[in-house]
């Protein structure tokens, strides 16, 4: 654990430290997920120490941590089939995220203060996320259903770096930008027991739901080869499990590891 007193062990619950930087203007902090530890912030100022902190590319699509499915219908684009897939992942706790377009009327929930333009690529795209893990979930959802605010989030680490699953591995410059460390290495290696520093993912799986110009990909209703189809662009934790839900729920999508990340 970095030796600084802004480093606090997750209390099991809400944690109130970080729930409080997040609802005042430009707060950042670190929090756990499932597969590491990411920076959570709630607009523009926050988001700019992100980038500033992470010497982080502006032209990927925002991560948005959604505490519930209502809040995920409430900010994104859904066709019945997408909303089903999302569903059964968090029914069955299953980190997934997925590049959805924003709903017209959500896009004013952003704060207005320049965070869509960060939050978005240049499609209006931005990825939704469930089930990350319970310590950043229970503060993305309180964010949410206290202060109606949105969580914004990208992985703890130096970019193209991973933090392998431990607070020490952040890195200096996120440790000293950060106003608060959430640590809890424990929780973090219970999610892939017997998983090595080489072995574990560092990531979920991410699929994109548009099509080349952010545009959402049409229902299949059982239909065979529909173009554009889901395009797992991502593989990370429980991909074989998802790959068995893409399969259930769409007859036609695609891997292409990489295609925009």
């Amino acid at each position: 654990m970095p030796a600084t007193e802004k480093t606090v062990a997750w209390n099991g619950g809400v944690q109130q430290e970080g729930l409080e930087i997040l609802t005042r203007g430009g707060g950042m902090i670190v929090s756990p997920t499932k597969v590491g530890y990411i920076i959570m912030v709630s607009d523009r100022a926050g988001l700019e120490r992100k980038f500033d902190a992470k010497v982080r590319k502006r032209n990927k699509p925002g991560v948005v941590l959604c505490g519930s499915m209502d809040e995920l219908r409430t900010l994104a684009q859904l066709t019945p089939e997408i909303e089903a897939f999302y569903q059964e992942h968090f029914d069955k706790e299953i980190l997934l995220g997925c590049i959805l377009p924003w709903k017209e009327e959500a896009i004013a929930r952003i704060p207005d203060d320049g965070s869509r333009e960060l939050m978005m690529d240049g499609r209006g795209t931005s990825c939704f996320v469930i089930r990350y893990g319970t310590p950043s979930e229970k503060l993305a959802e309180a964010l949410w259903r206290d202060h109606g605010k949105i969580a914004f989030a990208s992985s703890a680490n130096p970019s193209g770096k991973g933090n392998r699953g431990l607070v020490e591995g952040i890195g200096e410059r996120i440790e000293g930008e950060a106003d608060l460390i959430i640590e809890a290495n424990d929780y973090v290696a219970s999610i892939q027991p017997g998983k090595t520093v080489e072995t574990r993912f560092e990531q979920g799986v991410m699929i994109s739901m548009v099509d080349e110009s952010g545009k959402l990909i049409p229902e299949q209703k059982g239909e065979r080869s529909v173009s554009p189809a889901p395009v797992m662009i991502r593989k990370g934790l429980d991909i074989d499990k998802i790959m068995m839900l893409l399969s259930n729920h769409f007859l036609s999508w695609d891997y292409r590891q990489g295609q925009y990340y």
